[in-house]
C-alpha cells in the first residue's frame, strides 16, 4: 500500500527523485500497519495446540521436575518441532517494540506483565542518508569531491584546496554555494 500511495502522491515537478519521497511513504504504511493492526494474529489450530500444549508443559512439569526440551514436547503432542515450537511461542505475550521504558510495563499498570522492548526509529535516519547519498549523487565530480573530503573526510578548507588544485577562499565560497543547494534540494 506504501508504494501505491507513493505512485499516487508523487509530485515530479519538485526536482526530487522518486526513491526519496517513496521511501518515507512506505515506511510509514509500515509503522501504521504495525500500530493500528494490534495483536498479532494466531489461527485458532495453532491457538489450540498452543493450549494442548501448555496442558502437556505443566504435566511434564509435575512428573519430571523440569522443563521440557522442544523435541519433547513435539512428542508429546505428535508434531513436528518446528510446530512444537511455533506453538509454545504462540502462547506467549507480545513484545512491545515501541513503548519506551517509561510509558508502562510490568509494573503493574494492567497490562498483563508485557515485556518492553525499546527500539530507536533508525528510519528517519535511514531516511535521511538516502536523500543525502542521492543528491550527493546529482553534484557535479569536482562539487561532489569538495564535500566529500571537507564533511566525510573531515579535511579542512586549507587541505581541501590544495587536494583540489584551488585556494581555500575558492572553497570556502563554493562549499557555501554548494551546500546551498544541497539543502534546497533536500527540504524541496
Amino acid at each position: 500500500m506504501g508504494l501505491v500511495k507513493a505512485v499516487d502522491g508523487f509530485d515530479a515537478s519538485r526536482g526530487l527523485r522518486f526513491s526519496t519521497y517513496a521511501v518515507p511513504v512506505i515506511m510509514g504504511e509500515i509503522r501504521r500497519l504495525f500500530r493500528d493492526g494490534g495483536a498479532i494474529k494466531v489461527s485458532r489450530s495453532l491457538k489450540e495446540l498452543a493450549m494442548r500444549a501448555a496442558r502437556e508443559r505443566e504435566a511434564y512439569v509435575n512428573a519430571e521436575g523440569r522443563e521440557p526440551a522442544i523435541s519433547e514436547m513435539a512428542n508429546l503432542l505428535g508434531v513436528e518441532i518446528e510446530q512444537a515450537a511455533e506453538a509454545m511461542g504462540a502462547s506467549l505475550p507480545p513484545l512491545s517494540l515501541t513503548r519506551s521504558a517509561d510509558s508502562g510495563g510490568s509494573d503493574g499498570d494492567g497490562d498483563g506483565g508485557q515485556i518492553d522492548v525499546p527500539v530507536s526509529p533508525h528510519e528517519d535516519a535511514l531516511v535521511d542518508r538516502m536523500a543525502l547519498h542521492q543528491v550527493l549523487g546529482e553534484l557535479e565530480p569536482h562539487d561532489r569531491s569538495l564535500i566529500v573530503l571537507r564533511y566525510m573526510q573531515n579535511r579542512t578548507q586549507q587541505d581541501t584546496a590544495n587536494r583540489l588544485g584551488m585556494t581555500q577562499v575558492q572553497v570556502s565560497r563554493r562549499e557555501r554555494a554548494i551546500l546551498a543547494r544541497m539543502r534546497e534540494k533536500l527540504t524541496g
